[in-house]
């Protein structure tokens, strides 16, 4: 894996990654600008799923036309194609477009993007993955909850090349550049520690990097925590029950918080049978881990990304620094071994 191989996949996805999130924040503007009732409503955040994709999608099949393009996402367009959502569509249509256009407002748009484009661009994104070729994977939105009510989310895209992942974007649209650990308090003056929208990226080998999401500010490179006692370690914990499965409470924008030292440890443990799918976390683990983390399952085995949509985990999910990592598998382990022995008795 020559890291200069990725420069131009790098390009395109960080594109098309801050492109998505700009299509996000257009809809969550909108929707927290709107009125109570329609808060309930889940459209807003199908509109931004579906054209999250949608722009990934078209974006990085536009600059990297000579290769052949495999997408493993999280939508497919089979609910849109329903009856009904004729007008959903349509909004999607138009935001796709929209977003597309801001990208080089100099360049005209060859022709507007129909419906159908639009289908064909989301439904790319149907592969398997696997463990051999190139595999891009992609999370429209990671933490709806979030999206919903204005918090934490986040776009992440990342490339897996025969089974390994080799580059990591994400794009967190509310997390503020600033980290939330303090340990920038030289420029507390500044207005800077109120902007907001973080992009993080990382290619095999050369280290994981921070920049604004909606500036081109240079990129600043960004390390784990250094923390060397668990006691002194703060936790982005998951522990999620069954009723809110498919909100593990953005891991995704955590990932990026770790890799630049916001928290020490990060613990993700769903019920059990809860099957952990390979685009929540590619590009999280790669941001990561090139910033210096670890991250394992439960029993300590690095995540394998070749074996399709999901993870064969033990357990749960573990990302911490290596200083604590061993103390932190001893102890995730004692205390499971607590819990089967408690449930045996």
């Amino acid at each position: 894996f020559h890291q200069m191989a990725y420069e131009k996949e790098l390009d395109a996805a960080k594109k098309a990654a801050s492109l998505a999130a700009r299509l996000c924040q257009k809809v969550q503007k909108a929707l927290l600008q709107s009125d109570v009732q329609s808060k309930s409503d889940k459209s807003p955040v199908t509109v931004a799923d579906y054209g999250s994709q949608a722009v990934v999608s078209l974006l990085l099949q536009r600059e990297l036309s000579s290769e052949p393009f495999s997408l493993v996402a999280e939508e497919d367009s089979a609910d849109l194609r329903k009856e009904g959502s004729q007008d959903i569509i349509e909004r999607i249509t138009k935001l796709v477009n929209d977003t597309l256009a801001t990208e080089d407002p100099l360049k005209p748009i060859d022709s507007t993007l129909s419906t159908d484009d639009i289908l064909r661009a989301i439904d790319c994104g149907t592969s398997e993955g696997g463990p051999n070729g190139r595999h891009w994977v992609l999370d429209p939105i990671d933490g709806t909850k979030g999206f919903l009510r204005g918090d934490q989310y986040a776009v992440a895209l990342g490339l897996l090349e025969e089974g390994k992942v080799v580059l990591g974007v994400l794009a967190c649209p509310n997390l503020p550049l600033a980290s939330i650990a303090g340990n920038d308090n030289k420029n507390k003056n500044s207005s800077s520690s109120e902007e907001k929208g973080c992009l993080f990226y990382a290619t095999i080998g050369s280290g994981t990097y921070m920049q604004p999401l909606d500036s081109n500010s240079d990129p600043v490179k960004v390390h784990v925590s250094s923390v060397e006692n668990p006691e002194d370690a703060s936790f982005f914990e998951s522990f999620e029950g069954a009723h809110s499965l498919h909100d593990l409470s953005s891991s995704i924008a955590n990932y990026g918080a770790l890799s630049r030292g916001d928290g020490a440890i990060y613990l993700r443990f769903p019920h059990k049978g809860y099957r952990e799918k390979i685009w929540d976390h590619v590009a999280g683990a790669i941001v990561v881990t090139e910033a210096g983390g670890i991250v394992t399952d439960a029993g300590g085995k690095a995540l394998d990304f070749s074996k399709g949509k999901y993870l064969d985990l033990d357990t749960g999910i573990i990302v911490a620094n290596e200083k604590i990592m061993p103390l932190l598998l001893k102890a995730v382990r004692d205390s499971i071994a607590e819990q089967e022995n408690a449930s045996s008795l």
